[in-house]
């Protein structure tokens, strides 16, 4: 079958793509870098022709509040129209836990007319939620650091190994629409000043934790539960401490 990954070139992308080729897929990395811009719709139609199911993982470029509305506005509204054209029979996207608690993050305004779209689009689709990935913990730690110490939220999270999450996608992809939403998760559930500990001690980052209930995550404060599914949940199988120790 032919799949099209929208966001093909990145983080999460790339291990999708790679992993279906691997299958004996026909894969399409559309971006920009590849000629296939979701924004213009230069290329759109030609990756789309044929395609089984679709897969948009894309980022806003920007994190202006107005940018990032018109990023998921323009590239969704683009991506289905051509989906419509070409008969294509699933579009996945990649969103995120807890959004909806978060109305008034800018970031999220933006995801949430993405899911709307998609929704209302008429094309069979699944929508993922998924926890943050393991491999973002060095840029939350970042994010909240000065002065050799790191002011992260008491909110709790189960982040999710890249991996156990790209076999999810790859499963979803590949099988039949849920017209719903999907969410997927880390096996644990603990404060993320934990975990943030836990990998900076790890990484031999001498840099102190501070659990502060009141640290911003990405423009917002958290509430205890906000980015943990509620409800059912498919869990990735590898932990913190396994992850760790298969090298960080």
């Amino acid at each position: 079958m032919k799949f099209v990954i929208v966001g093909g070139t990145g983080f999460i992308g790339s291990r999708v793509v790679a992993k279906l080729v691997a299958a004996g897929h026909e894969v399409v990395a559309a971006a920009p870098s590849n000629g296939i811009n979701t924004v213009t719709g230069e290329g759109l139609d030609e990756a789309m022709a044929g395609a089984h199911a679709v897969l948009d993982v894309t980022n806003s470029p920007t994190f202006d509040p107005q940018g990032v509305l018109d990023f998921f506005h323009k590239s969704t509204s683009n991506q289905l129209a051509a989906e419509k054209e070409a008969h294509v029979r699933h579009h996945v996207v990649l969103s995120i836990v807890g959004m909806e608690k978060l109305p008034d993050n800018a970031y999220l305004k933006g995801k949430a007319v993405q899911e709307n779209l998609v929704e209302g689009s008429g094309v069979p689709f699944t929508i993922i939620r998924a926890t943050q990935f393991m491999e973002y913990l060095g840029t939350i730690a970042d994010q909240g650091g000065k002065d050799g110490e790191s002011h992260i939220s008491t909110g709790n999270v189960q982040v999710i190994a890249a991996s156990d999450l790209v076999d999810a996608i790859v499963d979803v992809l590949t099988g039949d629409a849920a017209n719903g939403v999907i969410q997927i998760a880390g096996p644990e559930r603990e404060p993320m000043s934990d975990v943030v500990a836990r990998y900076l001690k790890a990484k031999g980052d001498t840099r102190k934790v501070v659990a502060d209930a009141d640290a911003i995550y990405f423009g917002s404060r958290l509430e205890t539960n906000t980015l943990v599914p509620e409800g059912k949940a498919r869990l990735g199988h590898t932990t913190l401490s396994e992850w760790i120790a298969n090298g960080v």
